[in-house]
């Protein structure tokens, strides 16, 4: 399993701010691979769902951008993921 974080400032104030590029690339994984619709869950919206054979958290933090690790956390600890990073190519 793994966490994809897309960053950005919750409210609708920031919604199509260029700051949200991450809540909108999470909004169009989302559609594109039919991921059931974001629900509240560890201080931000939660998806779950199965992405090229593997299940994928999708996670959009509702804290403003630089309190986002609050939010990580929770769903990383919950989870029992591990938090490095990798970039597949």
């Amino acid at each position: 399993m793994r966490l994809v974080v897309g960053l950005g400032n919750p409210g609708a104030r920031y919604a199509r701010n260029r700051h949200n590029v991450g809540f909108l690339a999470l909004d169009a994984i989302a559609r594109r691979h039919g991921v059931p619709g974001f629900r509240s869950r560890f201080k931000g919206e939660l998806a779950e769902g199965v992405i090229g054979g593997e299940r994928l958290l999708l996670l959009k933090p509702q804290t403003f951008m630089n309190a986002s690790g609050e939010s990580v956390a929770e769903t990383a600890r919950f989870f029992k993921i591990s938090l490095s990073f990798r970039v597949k190519r």
